[in-house]
């Protein structure tokens, strides 16, 4: 039965250096995550960007594992993010990772969606697991 979890996180986005040879265009950032509410977890992942010439459209991929306590299991599991934006309009897909789940959030499976608001940061997480042994 797929169950929901919410809460709110802070993150932490550090560019990292280009390549030499990359494209101005193209970014790399590390993730960190303070992640609160029904979730409990930290996070550190990867994000690979691609902005254009035109204002407000882009888009990136990243990857995060997510280290924590839900629904009261601990483990960790990773969260594998899509997104674009064309001129302000955003289409995000974040998937857990199929088989990413540890300890007692193997199994593990769904999506997450983000929303910002007033600069403050919401997840909403529907979830699937398996019972409890």
């Amino acid at each position: 039965m797929t169950q929901r979890a919410s809460g709110t996180f802070e993150v932490k986005v550090t560019p990292q250096p280009a390549d030499s040879a990359a494209d101005a265009s193209l970014g790399r950032m590390t993730l960190e995550k303070q992640i609160h509410g029904e979730l409990e977890a930290t996070s550190k992942g990867q994000m690979l960007t691609a902005n254009t010439s035109v204002q407000n459209s882009g888009g990136y991929v990243a990857m995060e594992r997510v280290t924590g306590t839900l629904a009261g299991r601990s483990g960790s599991f990773v969260l594998q993010h899509s997104g674009t934006m064309a001129r302000g309009a955003l289409q995000l897909i974040i998937t857990v990772v199929p088989d990413s789940g540890t300890d007692q959030l193997a199994g593990i499976s769904d999506q997450m969606t983000i929303k910002i608001e007033g600069g403050k940061h919401f997840y909403e997480f529907d979830y699937t697991l398996p019972a409890a042994p």
